[in-house]
């Protein structure tokens, strides 16, 4: 809404004027409606705009509407008291507010909320009556588990900020609200514990929040990537996710939540590259086979990576390093192929690329048959065509699994193998091993809110293995000092 058109003193008190005052600002707008009410006795003349489908109409008509006609208002009551007994003594809803300010009242409406003007008064009553459908707590399809909880965010505010109430019993436990979004007027909210959250990320977060400017914000992406560091750059230093007990645990590590209105992605700060590896079945298993998923999750991204430039770079550079029957082997494999090795490979990663984003964006009935039908047909037929060897296929089939196993550094391990791969194209593991050191140093100097990317990777010590790569048993953990994102901060 236009800040041009608020007023600082909106009602006059009297009644028509002031609900043609609304009719005027909504314009155009058919889902505004607007109904003048009497009570028993005419002794309350009043008027309720709202806009249809944002609200409920049962509360409405039994909690507002009904109650107020068939009030009687005692003789003695002075004119200005009226609006304070139809606040406490006639209207049966819980979230009762008055306010005078125009903007305030126009925001209300935008939000599902019903006002009532009263002729003579020159205040409104603001009456929360939000309705409309809601979509069911389900389990998040993107973040699904054997054991542990199966709820999941949904899109309304209100109803993620019970999920975060019900798994963290706390007085210390806060919530914040904030708009963003110049048009759409996006609420967000800011959760953290009060007693374990660091102050100063709390007023850096505040302070990256202040500083976006922008028309409308639809999901929290738009905010993640407002208030990241290195934004260019294609690694996460913001988290997200679906599941209230993974924010949960976050809360209890000392970071902060920021839950959006209208989307079932909550975002965690700061983001640090331990957590690509952890999933929060790690803690809901055994600790033995917690610790063996995270090992082949590092192995899956060492794999997902090096696998296609390390080929490569072995068998155009150091040959000498394979085994005289394999490299016959694979050299028979390749001998009618006339694509060079590093055309090949990217040919192969670009087509199992498109396979996958046709699938993810394919309804999902079609969806997996189009994705296990091309892989099998086109990697046959190419090969069959001489147009690949058997080993490339192998290869890149090897990497594109194990780039499952991180979805939440999909996109930062497509971009290392190419960049991997280019590097060992030009001088071998040489190359790839330069290209690696590059990566590993710049990781190690980014930082998440003040906090190390790479912390609990960088010191390595007996301490700092408690629940990194190996996740220890929580009776061993209990007795250690307790990992607080506030310990990691500016080390």
């Amino acid at each position: 809404m236009d800040k041009k058109i608020f007023r600082e003193s909106s009602l006059t008190g009297v009644l028509k004027k002031d609900i043609k005052r609304y009719q005027d600002i909504f314009k155009d707008d058919e889902t505004f409606e607007f109904r003048f009410i009497d009570n028993q006795d005419c002794s309350i003349r009043c008027g309720i705009v709202y806009l249809s489908p944002l609200i409920d109409k049962n509360i409405i008509n039994n909690n507002l509407i009904s109650p107020i006609m068939k009030s009687d208002i005692e003789k003695n009551i002075k004119n200005e008291d009226i609006i304070d007994f139809i606040k406490y003594k006639i209207i049966n809803i819980l979230t009762v507010k008055k306010t005078s300010d125009e903007q305030t009242i126009i925001l209300n409406i935008l939000q599902g909320n019903t006002v009532i003007f009263l002729n003579g008064i020159l205040e409104a009553l603001v009456v929360d009556t939000k309705g409309g459908q809601v979509r069911d707590i389900k389990e998040p399809e993107g973040e699904s588990v054997i054991r542990g909880s199966r709820e999941g965010f949904n899109e309304s505010l209100e109803t993620n900020i019970s999920l975060i109430r019900r798994k963290i019993i706390s007085s210390q436990l806060k919530f914040s609200y904030r708009e963003v979004g110049n048009v759409t007027k996006t609420k967000i909210c800011i959760c953290y514990l009060d007693n374990i959250v660091s102050k100063q990320i709390l007023e850096e977060l505040n302070k990256r929040l202040s500083t976006i400017k922008i028309d409308g914000v639809l999901e929290s992406g738009y905010i993640e990537e407002l208030i990241r560091d290195h934004s260019k750059l294609p690694f996460n230093t913001v988290g997200n996710t679906e599941k209230p007990d993974v924010v949960a645990a976050k809360l209890l590590e000392g970071r902060i939540a920021i839950l959006c209105d209208g989307t079932p992605f909550v975002l965690t700060i700061p983001f640090l590259f331990l957590e690509n590896i952890q999933n929060v079945e790690d803690y809901n298993n055994n600790y033995i086979y917690g610790s063996f998923n995270r090992l082949i999750r590092i192995l899956g991204f060492f794999l997902a990576t090096s696998v296609p430039a390390i080929y490569l770079a072995v068998l155009t550079y150091h040959q000498e390093m394979v085994p005289t029957q394999l490299l016959l082997s694979i050299a028979a494999s390749r001998e009618s192929v006339p694509l060079p090795i590093f055309i090949e490979a990217v040919i192969m990663l670009l087509i199992f690329d498109i396979l996958k984003e046709a699938s993810t964006r394919m309804p999902k009935t079609l969806g997996q048959t189009v994705s296990i039908i091309g892989a099998l047909v086109l990697g046959e037929a190419a090969v069959q065509a001489k147009i690949v060897s058997p080993s490339m296929v192998i290869i890149v089939a090897t990497t594109g699994i194990c780039s499952y196993l991180l979805p939440k550094i999909f996109m930062p391990i497509l971009i290392l193998r190419y960049i991997f791969m280019i590097a060992a194209s030009v001088i071998g593991l040489y190359g790839y091993l330069f290209a690696a050191i590059c990566v590993s140093f710049y990781l190690t100097s980014m930082k998440s809110f003040g906090v190390n990317y790479m912390s609990k990777f960088i010191k390595i010590d007996k301490k700092s293995l408690y629940d990194t790569s190996i996740r220890y048993p929580f009776w061993y953990m209990q007795k250690k000092d307790k990992f607080n994102i506030k310990n990691l901060l500016n080390k």
